[in-house]
């Protein structure tokens, strides 16, 4: 599918010990210096989903395949990024390149950790990243507005003036492109600028372990406020707890997680947070071979949905039988649904729900 989720973060507030915890390997370097990071990495991640192992038990499969999201991390991000600070060229070359982005900020306190300004300071972290990303879009606009005033005989180029001037006089009371309530014909004048103030965005607030039976710390509250305020959202984990439970056999995983008042792994929930951010959903195949989810954005028909298995399923797609996940699992399986009437022929303009289970029929 090509979705991605670039993370990002100040040096040294704990992104890359959450990568490795979300993908289980020690693929991004951890430890207690700053710019440890320095070359963006990548991993895939299951995307956790419980409708799975119910569709396993009803169509009797052993095999099972998830759908997965892929996670860049990114150079950690100082103060003159947008003018080549740092590793600024490289994180910004590599950040215009996701599709979302997992903001990891340090909401933890604890001596024995460096932070690279001297103190916990999560909305001054924040800030100091949205100035940067706002800096490197503002040269940006800036750009192609000058080649759009030059082009007076171009019709498109002077469309595009006004949208341009509007979002600029945004960079100027720091309103990030997200949050400047564009309409879908403004972002279309400025899609090839590819802001990065403009992508998704999720605040990944990293607290420590004794915060998170109570729901996170005045850290964290105040990164939820800020959040409301620039587009974007939230969400809470321990770096540390997600790390030790990763080194856990799976048979104590959940006494662990018991003990410390979680329900389920937070890198479960970033991982679902960052398909949500993505606006993407699943829809399944299933049968005696395999349980398997797709992944897909929301609103595709049916025949682009059936394009990620095969593009010969798009290309020659007749018509697709589908049952929502609740009937599916209602009438005990496909022979049901059919018996029933919930299994219903769709065809070429069926605009595809989330957990959508799904066989495709097409010319060969």
């Amino acid at each position: 599918m090509g979705f991605n989720c670039g993370i990002v973060g100040l040096p040294n507030v704990g992104k890359s010990t959450i990568f490795n915890a979300l993908t289980m390997t020690q693929a991004a370097e951890a430890a207690n210096y700053p710019f440890c990071t320095i070359d963006p990495t990548t991993g895939m991640v299951a995307v956790p989903d419980a409708r799975l192992w119910v569709l396993k038990d009803i169509v009797k499969t052993e095999r099972v395949i998830p759908t997965q999201l892929e996670l860049v991390d990114i150079a950690g991000l100082v103060k003159g990024a947008s003018q080549g600070e740092g590793k600024g060229n490289e994180f910004l070359g590599a950040i215009k390149s996701v599709d979302a982005v997992l903001h990891v900020v340090r909401c933890f306190d604890d001596p024995d950790v460096i932070h690279v300004d001297g103190s916990v300071n999560p909305v001054r972290d924040i800030e100091i990243i949205d100035l940067e990303l706002l800096l490197k879009d503002e040269d940006t606009v800036k750009a192609k507005l000058d080649r759009c005033k030059k082009r007076q005989h171009d019709k498109e180029s002077q469309a595009a003036i006004p949208t341009l001037e509007l979002v600029l006089a945004g960079f100027k009371k720091l309103i990030p492109a997200r949050a400047q309530g564009l309409t879908p014909e403004q972002l279309t004048a400025i899609t090839d600028c590819q802001l990065i103030t403009a992508k998704a965005m999720l605040f990944v607030c990293n607290i420590g372990e004794d915060d998170i039976g109570k729901g996170g710390n005045q850290h964290s509250a105040a990164v939820s406020a800020h959040a409301a305020t620039v587009g974007a959202r939230s969400i809470l984990i321990s770096g540390k707890i997600e790390s030790e439970l990763g080194q856990l056999p799976l048979s104590e995983r959940l006494s662990f997680m018991e003990s410390l008042g979680m329900t389920m792994p937070g890198v479960d929930s970033l991982v679902r947070a960052g398909y949500d951010l993505l606006e993407l959903a699943t829809y399944f195949t299933a049968g005696v071979k395999e349980v398997r989810a797709w992944q897909i954005q929301k609103g595709w028909k049916a025949p682009r949905a059936a394009g990620v298995i095969h593009t010969d399923f798009e290309k020659g797609f007749i018509r697709a039988e589908v049952a929502a996940y609740e009937d599916f699992v209602a009438y005990k399986g496909e022979k049901g649904c059919r018996e029933v009437g919930k299994l219903k022929a769709e065809g070429k303009d069926y605009a595809v729900r989330d957990g959508d289970v799904m066989h495709f029929l097409f010319n060969k």
